[in-house]
């Protein structure tokens, strides 16, 4: 979210107001998406060993029932947020909505949730990455830009990576329970690569989006700085609850890395 402003704001077409929309659309998705994830794990029994901070359904501490409530509740503010922003915008917008919707649910819901086959990362890609950021770009813009598409992209690579490490902690447990996550199917050695990889992909992104803007887009490189912490101890062979720091400081730089586009594209709009 804000990353796409910044990009906005650097043409001179932000809307403080979508951008606004646009943030809390994009939390209330992200609630949703953790407590349907805690509901169906939960209810299928993968979290029965987690080495993980608690779940709420599998260890007992809420009601499947509850925690499904929840994450209705969190779709359906998401959902009024972009009805607004649809009508405001463009009603094609409410579809890109419903995917959105349906892919946040069925990550782990349903008789045959694409999270167990491998495709997670792909779909936070997509939806974090290049939905999230291009979307609140044009929900405000009303365009499509290069320049929005350079952020999407090093954007939903440190959020895929956030996944990847949080993954690679729990291979021997869902490996244990048939959950055959891409860490799973890839193995410890090559998930380690995938992370790092995920974070050059993030600095490259970066360096498009400089030549494609301004260099004070470059002040993204802080949550790189954090990224690459964060990819030492990956590399380094961390395991298990060793690995917990690692999302937090991934998800840190996750933000640094957006704050800083949009702080930098800010400066360079005047």
């Amino acid at each position: 979210m804000l990353a796409g402003t910044g990009v906005a704001a650097f043409t001179h077409d932000a809307v403080w107001w979508k951008a606004l929309l646009a943030l809390l659309l994009s939390l209330a998705l992200q609630v949703g998406v953790n407590y349907a994830n805690d509901y169906s794990d939960g209810v299928r029994g993968t979290d029965a060993n987690r080495v993980g901070p608690l779940r709420l359904v599998g260890s007992g501490a809420a009601t499947p029932g509850a925690v499904k409530r929840a994450a209705f509740a969190a779709f359906g503010v998401g959902a009024a947020l972009g009805l607004v922003l649809a009508a405001t915008t463009a009603w094609w917008l409410v579809a890109v909505g419903v995917v959105c919707i349906l892919a946040a649910w069925f990550y782990t819901g349903g008789s045959h949730p694409y999270g167990y086959l491998g495709l997670g990362e792909v779909m936070v890609f997509v939806f974090f990455g290049l939905v999230a950021v291009i979307g609140t770009a044009y929900v405000q813009s009303e365009s499509f830009t290069l320049s929005a598409l350079y952020a999407a992209v090093g954007i939903g690579a440190l959020a895929c990576a956030i996944l990847v490490a949080n993954n690679l902690r729990d291979i021997p447990t869902d490996r244990e329970v048939g959950k055959r996550t891409l860490a799973v199917v890839l193995g410890d050695e090559r998930t380690r690569g995938l992370y790092a990889l995920l974070v050059g992909l993030a600095l490259v992104a970066l360096v498009a989006l400089v030549l494609a803007t301004s260099t004070w887009a470059a002040l993204g490189a802080l949550g790189l700085l954090v990224a690459a912490r964060a990819a030492r101890m990956v590399l380094g062979g961390a395991r298990g609850r060793d690995l917990v720091p690692v999302l937090q400081q991934t998800g840190l730089a996750e933000l640094a890395y957006g704050a800083g586009i949009l702080v930098g594209l800010l400066v360079a709009a005047g």
